[in-house]
């Protein structure tokens, strides 16, 4: 089984490091650890981080960390630079399905865990087939391919989720549980939008608003779960805009249609600061 990753530092460090930041804080307020009547201890926070490439960072660096494709500029990274939580376990794969989560990346959660991020589902409806077939097909064809992942999404995809779900909270029964969405991919407005039909890019659109509909209901039926929705945080930033936060077809392949850094900094991270 693939170990787990942390912030570049042993996770003795950064209990290290998030212990002396909190009495620089205590100091600094004029606190004592002693005084309980002023001064509460912050509960430390255990983060894992779970999920599929859009939560690994896949397209987002020029190298990586892993295999995974782990990267330094993804959301769960910079949450954790950012927050310095006592415990950070990095398990997100690229590629990773909702059977990977409950396979592979489920060994870190345990009663001390507090925070738990997660992207999935997108591959389990076949996500990468459909955004290929829309390039390469034909309007029809690319119509058909959205039609035949939306009825797995509402036909397969609640029963997989609520699968992990479960495995997830019966793992960690403490932890604050945020299950992030992904892009809508186009702007629809934005002319001239080379290489894709206005008519793929709305039945694409379409097909990602049905995947997170799906994921967002499923969390819903879950206590200590939260979604927290990233598509409109990339308006602006979408495909065939002048800034986009994502890829278009690109180099290496799997880099396509998922955020780049900026889409992780300017949508993915903040949706998780939001709910955490």
């Amino acid at each position: 089984m693939r170990k787990s990753r942390t912030l570049g530092m042993p996770r003795t460090g950064l209990r290290a490091l998030a212990a002396a930041l909190a009495a620089l804080t205590t100091t600094a307020l004029g606190l004592t650890t002693t005084d309980s009547a002023h001064a509460a201890p912050a509960t430390a926070v255990h983060y894992v981080a779970l999920g599929d490439s859009y939560s690994a960072g896949g397209g987002s660096s020029t190298t990586y960390l892993n295999d995974c494709n782990q990267s330094v500029n993804s959301y769960p990274y910079l949450y954790a630079r950012l927050t310095a939580p006592a415990t950070f376990d990095f398990q997100a794969c690229g590629a990773a399905k909702t059977t990977d989560v409950l396979d592979k990346q489920l060994t870190p959660l345990d009663g001390t865990t507090t925070l738990v991020s997660m992207t999935i589902g997108g591959n389990d409806i076949g996500l990468g087939t459909v955004m290929a077939t829309c390039l390469f097909g034909s309007d029809r064809a690319c119509l058909d391919a959205v039609a035949t992942a939306e009825t797995r999404a509402h036909a397969e995809l609640p029963g997989k989720l609520d699968t992990v779900y479960d495995a997830i909270r019966t793992s960690a029964p403490q932890a604050r549980v945020v299950i992030l969405g992904y892009p809508r991919f186009y702007d629809l407005a934005a002319t001239p939008c080379a290489g894709i039909s206005a008519t793929k890019r709305a039945a694409l659109n379409a097909g990602a608003d049905v995947l997170n509909a799906v994921i967002r209901d499923e969390a819903a039926r879950h206590d200590g779960f939260a979604y927290e929705d990233v598509a409109d945080r990339f308006t602006g930033h979408q495909l065939c805009d002048s800034t986009p936060w994502l890829h278009a077809l690109n180099w290496p392949v799997g880099q396509s249609f998922h955020p780049n850094a900026a889409g992780q900094a300017g949508a993915y991270l903040p949706a998780l600061q939001t709910a955490a």
